[in-house]
């Protein structure tokens, strides 16, 4: 530009230059003094006034004496210290960039992304402190679409490994792909979408995300090469801006690139720039209309309102080539949809599922040990495991664990409380996600405590819209609600959410210790005291009216809530944090309840009564309260990993408890190791043992207890297995029912039983069981059973009927005899003689004597006095069989043979066929006068035609009857049982 033009467009925008050149006054007055284009006095003058527009007024007067030759230098000065405001003001066309330029700003500025984004702060992080971004991340789960209200409803009630499984089944956003590949990846239709909504939860990862994908770009990670530039706005840093600002200086906050760079890159490829905007929901403005129009790309450089110049990003008015991703929380949404261009998609993190949990805590404590023993214990609690979906959640825990380790505490002790886990997560969403809240604190939190309340005894966990902010004034800001949107016919609904039912019981229990005491115990006893139980006020105890209450069902984990905020260290948390106070009478109440249920020993409660003691944690009152137990029973059902660390903590404050009887999966056996081992008297009923757990399960049997029960199922052990375990019994005082899921029973097996009967006085019963999955040609059979009853020794084997074509020849056997005879019986020779009968079908060659020499054996062993035969058909030979066992046991009192045989899973009797042959040799022979036979099973009422073979209808034909003959010497009575049918049930 010629002097005269540049001393013109000086004299234009003068009044504009006054305002805006800022910072550069000085550095063009120095030079014009340098020069001698102005004198001493003035440049005196200039660096002496305060501000920067009264320096400009000087040298205005300057540039009016000087005329045109000192305003073109002044103009060359702007050009040197401020290009961008000459830009600005310029109407012409904006200048062609220079491609090598710009790609050395981006390598310069990818450089800088990874320096600045490889570190996380975390929340209690002190001044300096940092860690990498890759000992912390791990990829969430993404779903790409809304969810149906259904949905919403089983992941707000679901817990445990149930709610993980379905959290894992939901995820469509490929692992093998980085988040942005997964987000702006083509959809079933070909369409690549101009922005995406990234929606979260507070503390599911949203800005970690954000963090992650700027470090995968500038990486160069990413398996698709979308993006030239990517530009990070954080809606927190925009909140500290007052005055006006173009676009592209907005753009250059959250970065090193200057405003001159951005233009640049903007001009040479609008169609590959990624724009990401972390946290809309914390923006504190309304993008409401604004009077000024963004409309045309001359305008990047344009200053306007913040609020004008992120509303024409949003919606294309700005870079309408360039792509925009928005993280916000769900609260602003359906604001945030209706401000972007198009084509949008929704995505939402929706947590970490069980794999990404443990990956977590991998990633943490990088120490195998230690991780372990910190996600076991997190697993083993229901509560705190459905919560850490969130990945605050999970950090939250690893934290405190590794405080503890810095307070050389034993980390395998347990987790902290379940409560003060939750306490420190609303801690940390108050002090870092609730800013610019008009409620306090204490009002916030009793706000929604009321709406948790409500919805609990509504038995509802979506809230209406209109109700929510009838309670809380103002719900879109509080990060512990969710908003949802579902299709309601013609219209949209708007709905709420608390995190998870768990957090809407938290915060009940929360609310009710904020009332006074009268309030308190008026609640409290109206859920102990419910409707159908109000015979029970009449014995109401006006001192303690929860001490006769039976509380509802969907109340019980508020009660255990309500017993973690009456441990001392969370109430001293709640009194620095909330400003909440504890009424002492909470704590009174809730323990006089519990000692009430633990001296009655009411077994339906005791699960839930050792959580209660466990959030307690105060350890004389637990003592107490455990030792009015006298004996644990908990083997009606088996116990979850939450119930098995609550009887650890409870016991480990009681030591010298006495007996217990458990059900549990072998995944418990190291949990439960050290109660186990100093128990003096046992059962146990362990699900799933393997051979792997063996050694675990001998360790915490340990020597010399009173065994009673003992039951290894759904276990595939091996034979060297159960000799462990039987080596294990021998060094018990007494062992009761010993019951043993097995691979396959063999040749071993027998022998390594028989030893142990031989060598062991202390067994009342012993019974194998072999797997669903054995090998018949293996296994000698399928099921052994062993016990003693009144001096005798019952043996009983049995082989199932593993399809209905393949029905074994003889399905039981069962004998009695005297217990001094034990070793009259070789176990190994009889179950050999059981097994190779049932590889042989009564037509098959050698049939006959594989069943006369098992029979022969059976009439040699000493005083038996009882026994069972169960066999597919009463056949003339099985009949002579029958007679010839009656007449060669001369100690035989009871012989039974029932025509059937069990099916695989030993719970359903597949009935069998008498034979008229067979019946009437029994019949017309002698028989031994001191010995009873009954034959049981079906028989053919058809006088000609009649059945003759094993069918599955034999109890669906009417010609059939279920009969029993009993024969008493030579004579006889014949039963037949009533078949019931559907007229007579109908009348």
């Amino acid at each position: 530009m010629d002097r005269d033009a540049s001393a013109r467009f000086v004299d234009s925008n003068w009044a504009t230059l006054v305002q805006r050149v800022d910072k550069a006054v000085m550095p063009i007055a120095d030079e014009l003094w340098s020069n001698g284009m102005m004198g001493w006095e003035s440049y005196s003058e200039i660096k002496s006034a305060d501000t920067n527009q009264k320096k400009m007024r000087v040298l205005g007067g300057v540039l009016q004496c000087g005329g045109n030759t000192v305003k073109s230098a002044f103009y060359s000065g702007l050009e040197k210290h401020a290009p961008f405001l000459l830009r600005d003001l310029s109407t012409d066309p904006p200048t062609a960039v220079d491609p090598d330029a710009i790609a050395k700003s981006l390598d310069e500025y990818k450089k800088w992304i990874q320096r600045e984004y490889e570190f996380v702060t975390e929340y209690n992080s002190l001044p300096g402190e940092h860690v990498l971004l890759s000992e912390r991340y791990i990829q969430p789960l993404i779903l790409m679409r809304h969810r149906e209200k259904k949905e919403r409803i089983e992941e707000l009630c679901f817990k445990g490994e149930f709610f993980q499984q379905l959290i894992s089944s939901k995820n469509n956003a490929e692992k093998g792909n980085t988040v942005l590949d997964a987000l702006f990846s083509a959809d079933s239709k070909g369409i690549c979408p101009a922005a995406v909504i990234l929606q979260g939860n507070s503390g599911k990862g949203k800005s970690f995300t954000a963090q992650k994908i700027m470090l995968d770009w500038s990486s160069g990670c990413l398996s698709r090469e979308n993006f030239d530039c990517v530009f990070h706005l954080k809606c927190k840093e925009l909140n500290q801006i007052s005055e006006e600002q173009s676009l592209v200086e907005i753009l250059s906050i959250n970065s090193n690139l200057t405003p001159d760079h951005i233009l640049q890159i903007l001009q040479s490829s609008p169609k590959r720039v990624l724009v990401l905007i972390d946290g809309f929901d914390e923006l504190k403005f309304s993008f409401g209309d604004t009077s000024i129009k963004l409309t045309a790309s001359v305008y990047l450089y344009k200053k306007a309102p913040l609020e004008a110049s992120l509303t024409a990003l949003l919606r294309g008015c700005l870079l309408p080539k360039s792509f925009l991703l928005v993280t916000s929380r769900s609260t602003t949404t359906d604001t945030l949809s209706a401000l972007l261009k198009k084509p949008q998609r929704f995505t939402e993190i929706i947590g970490f599922s069980e794999r990404e949990v443990e990956e977590y805590f991998q990633k943490f404590f990088q120490d195998e040990e230690l991780f372990r023993n910190a996600y076991e214990s997190v697993k083993a609690n229901e509560t705190l495991f459905t919560a850490c979906s969130s990945p605050v959640i999970c950090w939250i825990i690893s934290t405190v664990i590794k405080q503890r380790l810095c307070d050389c505490a034993d980390v395998t002790s347990g987790l902290e409380t379940t409560t003060s886990i939750y306490v420190d997560f609303v801690s940390t969403l108050l002090e870092n996600h609730c800013q610019g809240l008009s409620d306090s604190v204490p009002t916030l939190l009793k706000s929604l405590g009321q709406l948790a309340e409500r919805g609990l005894m509504e038995r509802q966990v979506l809230f209406e819209e209109k109700s929510v902010k009838e309670t809380v004034s103002d719900p879109s800001g509080s990060p512990f609600l969710g908003k949802f949107l579902f299709k309601k016919r013609t219209r949209q609904e708007t709905m709420y959410s608390f995190m998870h039912l768990s957090f809407q019981e938290f915060f009940t229990a929360l609310y009710y210790i904020s009332l006074d005491e009268k309030e308190f115990l008026s609640k409290l006893t109206e859920r102990f005291h419910s409707p159908w139980q109000s015979y029970g006020v009449q014995y109401l105890d006006e001192n303690c009216p929860l001490k006769y209450g039976c509380p509802e069902f969907n109340f019980l984990p508020v009660i255990q809530f309500l017993c973690g905020l009456c441990n001392k260290e969370v109430i001293d948390l709640l009194k620095e944090t909330y400003k909440v106070s504890v009424p002492p009478s909470v704590q009174a109440q809730l323990e006089e309840w519990i000692l009430f249920i633990s001296s009655n020993r009411d077994y339906n409660f005791l699960p839930f009564i050792l959580l209660c003691l466990y959030e307690l944690h105060e350890k004389d009152f637990v003592q107490k309260a455990v030792e009015a137990w006298q004996e644990m029973d908990m083997s009606w059902d088996t116990m979850n990993r939450t119930d098995c660390w609550a009887l650890v903590y409870c016991l480990e404050c009681c030591p010298h408890f006495r007996s217990l009887n458990l059900n549990f999966a072998a995944e418990e056996l190291k949990m439960l190791q050290p109660v186990l081992c100093r128990t003096p008297k046992l059962e146990l009923t362990v699900q799933n043992l393997t051979d792997a757990d063996v050694t675990d399960l001998i360790s915490a049997l340990g020597e010399g207890k009173l065994l009673g029960e003992f039951r290894l199922n759904s276990s595939g052990l091996s034979d060297e297995s159960m000799k462990q375990i039987l080596h294990a019994l021998h060094k018990q005082k007494t062992v009761g029912g010993l019951q043993i899921a097995v691979k396959n029973i063999t040749y071993d097996t027998s022998l390594i039983l028989t030893e142990f009967i031989q060598n062991t006085e202390k067994w009342e019963e012993i019974s194998l069981r072999a797997s669903a999955e054995c090998n018949d040609a293996e296994s000698l059979c399928s099921s052994l059973r062993l016990f003693n009853t009144d001096g005798n020794l019952v043996l009983n084997v049995l082989r199932w009927c593993s399809s209905p074509h393949n029905v074994p020849s003889l399905s039981e056997i069962i004998l009695q005899y005297p217990r001094s005879e034990m070793s009259s019986i070789n176990l190994k020779n009889f179950l050999q003689a059981f097994h190779d009968i049932n590889c042989l079908t009564e037509e098959r060659a050698g049939f006959d004597q594989q069943v006369d020499s098992l029979l022969s054996h059976l009439s040699s062993v000493s005083g038996l006095n009882a026994m069972n035969l169960s066999a597919p058909l009463l056949t003339e030979k099985w009949a002579f069989r029958i007679l010839f066992l009656i007449q060669s046991c001369k100690s035989l009192k009871g012989l039974s043979f029932n025509a059937g045989s069990w099916s695989s899973d030993d719970a359903t009797w597949l009935p069998g066929r008498l034979l008229e042959e067979g019946l009437r040799l029994l019949k017309e022979s002698p028989k031994h006068p001191q010995c009873t036979l009954n034959i049981k099973g079906f028989r053919c009422s058809r006088s000609t035609d009649s059945c003759t073979h094993q069918t599955h209808q034999i109890k669906e034909l009417d010609c059939n009857q279920r009969v029993t003959f009993i024969f008493s010497g030579e004579n006889y009575t014949e039963e037949i049982s009533p078949k019931i049918k559907l007229c007579d049930i109908l009348g």
